[in-house]
């Protein structure tokens, strides 16, 4: 396609296609949303966003009336048949999140899911990404890069869902890691990664094109360090450095995760399947040694 063909979906002289449209909007600063985007918003017959609130406000800002639907996690079961059903009957919708490019951890995938099963056109106008913009202001490696989205809230659930990530990494992944966070829980996290993934370089980059923006670099317990004595504030995303190459743990990496581990009053049970899911290093194994370390004390 030329640099000059609009997409099928695109606003044009002839009136806009019907079908579903992605429409990228701003993280931070209005000023991002791009000409396309609003003429896009401007043609939709509705616009379906997570919370009617903040898209409102948005419209307002530019002058757009549009219907809203709002879709979220709640009541997308029931909203996705009847939004379908308006697609196959020729409409055109607008999709957006509360900020930044639809479905990238904000609800949306269900309804495109179904609309591309249906052969319902779909396409997107492009824009802002928060976690693209923090991978190029982290001077880490671009690519390959692994986007994790928020990872569960609880302390237990989030370490388990990045056992798998350390996991292939030990099988050989070396990918820079994106994660979003909420300020209140960046410490807790960026401890938990340093101690499941090491001391590897990593940046914090809050507040994106707004007038506080900052971009915190350095390793994974500097950040922690630094969370701790100077708590963010605002939209936070994390970027860690890839794996260095594989090394196998000796006996002493094993009991330092192992010991950290007890010391926050883990069971030896949990503390040695968690440090097993981490390294690779038989449960077996993990568990003896997790039982010397609690018969010393540890």
């Amino acid at each position: 396609m030329s640099s000059d063909e609009p997409s099928a979906l695109s606003p044009s002289s002839a009136g806009p296609a019907p079908g579903l449209l992605l429409v990228s909007t701003p993280i931070g600063n209005l000023a991002d949303l791009s000409p396309r985007a609003l003429a896009a918003l401007r043609a939709a017959e509705a616009v379906i966003c997570e919370d009617s609130r903040v898209t409102g406000a948005l419209l307002a800002r530019f002058g757009v009336s549009a219907a809203l639907i709002p879709l979220h996690d709640h009541n997308e079961a029931a909203e996705v048949p009847r939004l379908l059903a308006r697609l196959k009957q020729g409409a055109r919708l607008a999709l957006v999140s509360d900020a930044g490019t639809p479905l990238l951890s904000d609800p949306g995938f269900r309804l495109v899911r179904a609309a591309v099963e249906a052969g319902v056109p779909v396409s997107a106008v492009p824009g802002p990404s928060a976690g693209l913009m923090a991978l190029t202001l982290s001077g880490l490696p671009p690519a390959p890069h692994l986007f994790l989205g928020f990872l569960p809230a609880k302390r237990a659930a989030r370490r388990a869902a990045l056992a798998p990530v350390v996991a292939a990494e030990r099988a050989g992944l070396s990918a820079t890691l994106i994660l979003f966070e909420a300020p209140h829980r960046a410490a807790e996290t960026l401890a938990d990664l340093a101690e499941l993934l090491g001391p590897r370089p990593a940046a914090l980059a809050r507040e994106l094109t707004k007038r506080f923006e900052e971009v915190r670099r350095g390793t994974l317990p500097e950040l922690a360090a630094g969370c701790v004595a100077d708590p963010p504030r605002g939209e936070i995303v994390l970027v860690v450095g890839p794996a260095p190459e594989a090394a196998a743990l000796g006996p002493e990496a094993v009991d330092s995760l192992l010991s950290a581990a007890l010391g926050r009053g883990e069971s030896v049970k949990d503390a040695a399947a968690a440090v097993a899911a981490a390294t690779g290093v038989t449960r077996r194994e993990v568990y003896a040694r997790a039982l010397a370390l609690a018969g010393r004390g540890a």
